[in-house]
């Protein structure tokens, strides 16, 4: 087994894969400013931008919960901008926290149960410095608010059948409300029948993974079928040593932009038609010692065109991939659940 299929295998089983160094970035904002510079655009932000929870950058973490009367649980507002409106419980990281514990932290302060975060439903971000982190799993305890509980978090929680029962404090929910309905079907039907098939295929438990990070990154699995032996293979960089093409994210820019850019780097101009699937896994973990706030998103893409059509202006390569492995990417492929949404919104 080749060191880059035990790279693809840690990711898919959501591990880390160690620090991201200059070495290991493809390109950065100090190499993203100056191409910007030498087509005559000025950068909107500077090279030595760094993320910092609270003050150049906002995770926010949201709960899409069912019960087993496929209710879902909402909060209603308590801030004097919103309040009477309904949302999902969230809110915003602190300094310090992970993922998972900014989310039961407002699961519980905004609803008074305790839950077990199983996995992540979705990533959203508005440019690269705002990032809402979906996620959902369990009631494990605790007492629903009430209105007799009322406090600056929120006036009280209730099971609702249909969110749109009561006044939204956005429409925004929706989707992710969609997306969570769908996976608790999902689930529901598997506990069932576990031994029955379901289609669509959907991702497993996929919590972000305890590493931190200095910097925002994205990290390129980018996948193509070569013709001649409709084997699959995966884009590796050859900058200072093999690893998968990574891009540090633009602060001020949406991360389709930003991978756009950073493709032409690789391919040139004429882009060959390709899709970004989904994420397989989310990195992040913060220091108390040094600033460590950043994340690293682990993107699959997907090429349309067989690889011997694919012409490569970068330091890149391609290596074909073992029938297990090209397998397991190929159920991936084939259902867009199988990966966890990463959608860019305004």
């Amino acid at each position: 087994m080749s060191s880059i299929e035990e790279k693809v295998r840690s990711i898919l089983n959501a591990k880390d894969l160690g620090d991201i160094t200059a070495e290991l970035c493809d390109f950065s904002l100090k190499e993203q400013f100056a191409t910007a510079e030498a087509q005559g655009v000025q950068p909107s932000a500077t090279a030595d931008f760094v993320p910092q929870v609270g003050q150049t950058i906002n995770y926010i973490v949201a709960c899409v919960l069912f019960n087993e009367h496929d209710e879902l649980l909402m909060i209603e507002e308590a801030k004097p901008s919103c309040a009477g409106k309904w949302y999902l419980p969230a809110g915003r990281m602190e300094k310090g926290e992970s993922i998972t514990e900014a989310a039961a932290r407002e699961l519980f302060e905004e609803t008074g149960l305790n839950g077990e975060l199983t996995t992540l439903l979705a990533v959203e971000s508005a440019g690269g410095s705002w990032f809402r982190f979906v996620l959902t799993g369990r009631i494990t305890g605790g007492r629903l608010k009430t209105p007799a509980d009322a406090d600056s978090e929120s006036i009280q929680a209730l099971w609702l059948r249909n969110p749109k029962e009561v006044p939204l404090r956005a429409n925004d929910i929706l989707s992710i409300i969609e997306i969570g309905r769908a996976y608790h079907q999902h689930q529901k039907q598997t506990q069932q029948q576990p031994n029955v098939p379901h289609q669509p295929q959907w991702h497993g438990n996929v919590l972000p993974t305890r590493h931190p990070h200095k910097r925002n990154y994205m990290r390129v699995l980018a996948v193509a079928r070569k013709r001649a032996s409709n084997s699959m293979n995966i884009l590796i960089s050859e900058k200072n040593t093999h690893h998968f093409p990574t891009v540090e994210l633009h602060p001020n820019r949406s991360l389709h932009s930003t991978l756009r850019k950073f493709m032409i780097e690789i391919f040139g101009a004429e882009l060959p038609q390709h899709r970004p699937h989904g994420l397989l896994s989310v990195e992040h973990a913060t220091s108390s010692e040094e600033c460590t706030d950043g994340i690293c998103l682990n993107l699959l893409v997907a090429f349309r065109p067989p690889l011997e059509e694919i012409s490569l202006i970068g330091k890149c390569i391609w290596q074909e991939l073992s029938p297990p492995l090209d397998e397991t990417l190929a159920r991936i492929l084939s259902s867009k659940h199988a990966s966890i949404p990463l959608n860019v919104v305004r």
